[in-house]
């Protein structure tokens, strides 16, 4: 009986990194919001579609895409926060549409504070990933216990507070996508992130 040798292929991954499109998507769209909630700006068009194609929108997709390259944890971020934005989006919408009643602050602080205990602990997975990322999710789940607590309260200042903290949020979201596409493409450090040393993540020569 002749053994046969077994040929093993090794598939390479050559699909593009999804994840600066779903950090950008998160990131301009909260710094427009939150830019309102900071009493800079008033919440109009612009912000509402923001939220539905490219906070929403946009970050399901790119959650889809994480999925194809086998990434639970982009895969759960950008499309429960995708779903959050077309949430939100609804929320302002249906009382005009005459579909709800306008949500009082009650139900806007438990809704935000659901979203608050989420965020926590998808931060906690951002311990094993890189600083960037466990930036953007701690100041997120500052944003949204902070914006549950002035909404509980009804006193402004907190809300106002938590809108400059929900800028920085999402700039940081920002950044965070910007390093990822320039460190891919020049094939070094452009923009540090801090990956972690126990991935073996801390010299990357692409986003991945």
């Amino acid at each position: 009986m002749t053994d046969h040798p077994v040929t093993r292929a090794a598939m390479i991954d050559r699909t593009a990194n999804p994840g600066p499109l779903g950090l950008m998507g998160f990131g301009m769209t909260t710094i427009l919001l939150n830019l309102h909630n900071a009493g800079l700006i008033a919440l109009g068009g612009a912000i509402l579609a923001m939220g539905i194609f490219y906070g929403g929108l946009a970050q399901i997709l790119a959650g889809i895409m994480e999925w194809k390259k086998g990434n639970t944890f982009g895969t759960t971020a950008f499309i429960s926060y995708g779903f959050f934005w077309l949430s939100l989006v609804a929320i302002v919408l249906f009382p005009i549409m005459g579909l709800t009643e306008v949500e009082s602050k009650q139900t806007m602080a438990f809704f935000l504070t659901m979203w608050g205990v989420f965020t926590a602990y998808m931060f906690v997975a951002t311990l094993r990933i890189n600083r960037g990322l466990q930036f953007v999710f701690l100041t997120l789940s500052l944003l949204f216990f902070g914006l549950a607590i002035g909404d509980a309260t009804a006193i402004s200042s907190i809300t106002v507070t938590s809108g400059y903290i929900g800028i920085i949020c999402g700039a940081s979201a920002v950044y965070v996508a910007m390093a990822e596409v320039l460190n891919e493409y020049y094939g070094r450090i452009v923009l540090p992130l801090g990956y972690m040393a126990m991935t073996g993540q801390d010299a990357p020569t692409t986003a991945e």
